[in-house]
């Protein structure tokens, strides 16, 4: 598959919902993850991302307009290890605890579904990164209806090995805009990664549609130390 432009495939895409991009800095010394949500409604839009520990979790921004927590407030990103996980739901916690009792990405999300918010039954998508000894590789997965069908799951795992440098791959939850919001169609988009962490986390939130944003996060994870940074960018600020 061609490599796209991540910019490009943002910037054309009002709503693509909630993303994650992993990949392989230029170069190849780092470990990339990014990961962002949108939102439509007035509880989607109140959130911002706060860190927790190693990883990150969503926050109402104003709790008084906090209406329903269930599908917007969780842990987008948490660490196990040499793992760190990222998702969109709080299958990162189903993952985080059944890895820790030495089960597989594909086993603990064997256990979870797509979010029951029927009638656009929302995938979740998540990522699974691993660095060990120098060497990096990661998985994505997606669980989407059957073209909106409640009582049907499919499940899809893609997995990286030896990741090319300047590459990672992008899914994100929805096609674009729409009532009911259609799924995302496919295996993950190839995407160039080019640049350090300051220069792609603005070209994601600057391509990210404006109304429609809310927070972004992006880390950057040396693969020989295992060391890490990590950018935030909320529209909501706190």
């Amino acid at each position: 598959m061609k490599q796209l432009s991540l910019e490009e495939e943002l910037s054309a895409n009002s709503y693509p919902g909630r993303g994650i991009v992993i990949g392989k800095s230029a170069g190849g010394k780092y470990a990339v993850a990014a990961y962002f949500i949108m939102g439509r409604s007035v509880n989607s839009r109140n959130r911002i991302f706060v860190e927790d520990g190693e990883g990150i979790r969503t926050q109402a921004y104003d709790p008084a307009k906090l209406t329903d927590p269930s599908l917007v407030i969780y842990a987008p990103v948490r660490v196990l290890g040499n793992k760190t996980i990222v998702t969109n739901g709080d299958q990162t916690d189903t993952i985080y605890e059944l890895m820790d009792k030495q089960q597989t990405f594909e086993q603990a999300l064997r256990t979870r579904t797509f979010e029951p918010d029927a009638p656009n039954f929302t995938p979740r998508i998540s990522g699974i990164m691993h660095i060990e000894n120098g060497s990096f590789n990661y998985a994505m997965s997606i669980l989407k209806s059957d073209n909106g069908n409640a009582g049907s799951c499919c499940r899809y795992t893609f997995a990286y090995e030896n990741p090319a440098a300047a590459q990672g791959h992008f899914i994100h939850t929805y096609l674009g805009d729409g009532e009911p919001l259609p799924s995302f169609e496919g295996e993950p988009k190839p995407v160039s990664l080019s640049g350090g962490i300051d220069a792609l986390t603005e070209r994601i939130w600057s391509s990210l549609n404006e109304e429609n944003k809310v927070s972004l996060f992006v880390r950057y994870i040396d693969i020989a130390t295992g060391k890490y940074e990590t950018r935030i960018v909320n529209k909501n600020q706190p």
